[in-house]
């Protein structure tokens, strides 16, 4: 039992260590800087190369917005959704889409979900709905890990400090079903996915979270929403051929302990409690 059914791929892992270890020690051989061995290690350059490279990867939206779009113009076309469109760089969320019956489901774009960033969004007024949409591209990240760490660490904190209703989290992007990151509900089975423009997809891993805010006094122990009450959960999960067996629901339990306010998460999919936290502070990064 695991909070999401796919896992990291420890043979691609060892790989990367592998490389890792292989540019490390065998980088000043590469290019044409014309320095020594000991002269380009302690110049900083490799680390410098290496710095520059992180910083271009992790600041690029532009992988992840094409991804979006290709799913939401593939749902528009579909008819499954009437319209959408990117909320711009001043707000915090990124997309608003129209459903059919006019309802409104905000989308805040994320990454791996175990970073600070999670932390960061806000639910806009006018939303019926508001989603958290986690796009991980690096392949080396554990999954199992980062949907904890971006649910309970730091999306129930939000929630409960804030008052911060997030109705689903979605983890999903085009790595899922790949070589990189193989999924167990298509099983190596591409005829399984959906092919959407270059990529063929698994269904997604959605877990859909409690209507309602916890409070320790009025609201201690919020369950998950059924998939009916949600129109783009629902549209997602149904477009792209999920099962019922694989959607997770997000229960919360909150009480006062002493001076602190701690809360409980527990994960459920296909009846059965997949992960469950112990009560813990709410310490907000």
């Amino acid at each position: 039992m695991s909070v999401i059914p796919c896992q990291r791929d420890d043979r691609l892992r060892r790989m990367i260590e592998e490389y890792a270890d292989v540019l490390k020690s065998q980088a000043h051989t590469l290019g044409s800087h014309g320095l020594s061995e000991e002269d380009f290690y302690r110049s900083g350059l490799f680390r410098g190369a290496v710095e520059r490279v992180r910083g271009q990867f992790s600041a690029t939206m532009r992988e992840k917005r094409e991804f979006m779009r290709l799913v939401l113009n593939f749902m528009e076309d579909e008819q499954f959704i009437r319209g959408w469109e990117s909320a711009g760089e001043s707000n915090r969320h990124d997309y608003v889409v129209e459903m059919p019956t006019g309802t409104l489901a905000a989308i805040e774009l994320k990454g791996c979900l175990d970073g600070n960033n999670t932390n960061i969004f806000e639910r806009p007024p006018h939303a019926n709905e508001f989603y958290v949409w986690s796009i991980c591209l690096n392949t080396g990240a554990d999954p199992r890990k980062n949907a904890w760490s971006g649910i309970h660490t730091r999306l129930s904190a939000e929630v409960i400090s804030r008052n911060q209703l997030v109705d689903g989290v979605i983890v999903w992007d085009m790595l899922c079903g790949t070589l990189g990151r193989p999924c167990p509900k298509i099983s190596g089975n591409l005829t399984k996915g959906t092919e959407v423009g270059r990529f063929v997809l698994p269904p997604p891993c959605i877990f859909l979270l409690p209507a309602t805010i916890p409070s320790p006094r009025n609201n201690a122990s919020p369950v998950a929403q059924d998939l009916s009450n949600l129109e783009f959960a629902s549209a997602l999960h149904g477009l792209f051929r999920g099962d019922k067996s694989q959607l997770s629901y997000v229960d919360f339990e909150v009480k006062h302990d002493g001076a602190e306010t701690v809360r409980k998460t527990t994960v459920r999919r296909d009846g059965v409690v997949q992960q469950q936290s112990e009560f813990t502070p709410i310490r907000r990064t």
